[in-house]
């Protein structure tokens, strides 16, 4: 038996706990997605959380869908990151007469060549920005579906293919909907995020208002060399690859696939998040801690991203927004209900 009164040895000292590796790909991506929310801010005054969220589904390969009332720049955001991103933008303007055509395009009789040309829509484009979408009838908006899912258009019987970096923007104004369209849910689910751009805070409006005295407009600063692009449109894949290494541990899946099964127990939800939103939170919360300047996704990630992902993906229960119940406050009462790994 051990002397009590002898004294017991020195642990051993534990051995520094070994620094993990920098990736250059990461490291070079969050460089990147920095130099370009710098660059995007010299013509967007605030709406940081706006910029980040179209960055993230820039570089995931997925679309957005932003609503804002008029005026709050929702275009100019766009063919900002056109610029800083080195690609090109088309704007589509959705009414109620916009045939399928219009966008996509249609082959055209050259009279003088016997021959069929292809007059391509402006689908043909690396962002387009899908202004009013729910002003244009079923049949309309479904021509981007294919687009958006595929990144193809279908024109008299042919494929024709669009970049890998074919983005749509499509917005909504949420305070009119008389004379548009709902968007069915298998199209809402197809964009990544719902972001909603609100207008800017007093500071940031006294800001704009004294630049559009001057000659420092946004739309001149834009127009100049201010702007620069911190990529080409040929890169933009190798950024979405890129991505892929930030780390994002078990736990944190498990928490992802628990939060949005949750969504279809809860009683304020009448129809609840699928598969896809699982996967669009995980691709949302690793493109955020790569933003954040982070090579690791913590649950606050996950937090942060969840009313964007889930906004449009669930449906609430007639009886529950009768009393006033918003789909903010249920993705809140969800976050409080499944437990967050430590």
């Amino acid at each position: 038996m051990e002397d009590q009164d002898s004294p017991s040895a020195p642990e051993p000292a534990s051995a520094p706990a070994p620094e993990t590796p920098s990736n250059p790909a990461v490291d070079r991506a969050k460089d990147i997605l920095a130099r370009a929310r710098a660059e995007v801010a010299k013509v967007i005054i605030g709406q940081e959380a706006v910029v980040d969220q179209c960055l993230i589904a820039i570089f995931t390969g997925n679309h957005i869908l932003i609503e804002g009332v008029p005026g709050v720049a929702k275009t100019l955001l766009v063919r900002t990151l056109a610029k800083t991103l080195g690609t090109e933008f088309s704007r589509i303007q959705f009414t109620p007469d916009l045939m399928p055509s219009d966008i996509t395009g249609t082959n055209i009789f050259n009279l003088q060549e016997g021959a069929f040309h292809l007059v391509k829509g402006p689908v043909f484009t690396s962002f387009l920005l899908a202004d009013e979408i729910n002003r244009a009838p079923a049949k309309t908006q479904s021509a981007l579906l294919q687009a958006m899912q595929e990144r193809q258009v279908t024109i008299d019987g042919v494929n024709h293919e669009l970049p890998d970096s074919f983005t749509v923007f499509a917005t909504q104004n949420p305070i009119e909907y008389e004379g548009t369209y709902p968007l069915p849910e298998a199209q809402k689910d197809r964009f990544l995020l719902r972001v909603e751009m609100d207008y800017p805070g007093r500071e940031e409006e006294c800001l704009l208002a004294r630049k559009s005295l001057g000659r420092e407009t946004p739309e001149r600063i834009l127009e100049s060399e201010a702007v620069q692009p911190v990529l080409t449109d040929a890169e933009i894949g190798a950024m979405r690859e890129a991505l892929q290494g930030i780390t994002l541990k078990e736990e944190l899946v498990g928490y992802v696939v628990d939060l949005i099964r949750e969504t279809r127990t809860m009683d304020s939800i009448q129809v609840g998040a699928g598969p896809r939103a699982t996967q669009a939170l995980l691709l949302a919360s690793r493109a955020l801690a790569a933003i954040e300047g982070r090579d690791f996704v913590t649950p606050d990630d996950i937090r942060s991203m969840a009313y964007p992902v889930l906004s449009h993906r669930i449906v609430l229960r007639p009886e529950y927004e009768i009393e006033g119940v918003t789909v903010r406050e249920a993705i809140q009462k969800l976050l409080e209900r499944v437990t967050v790994p430590r």
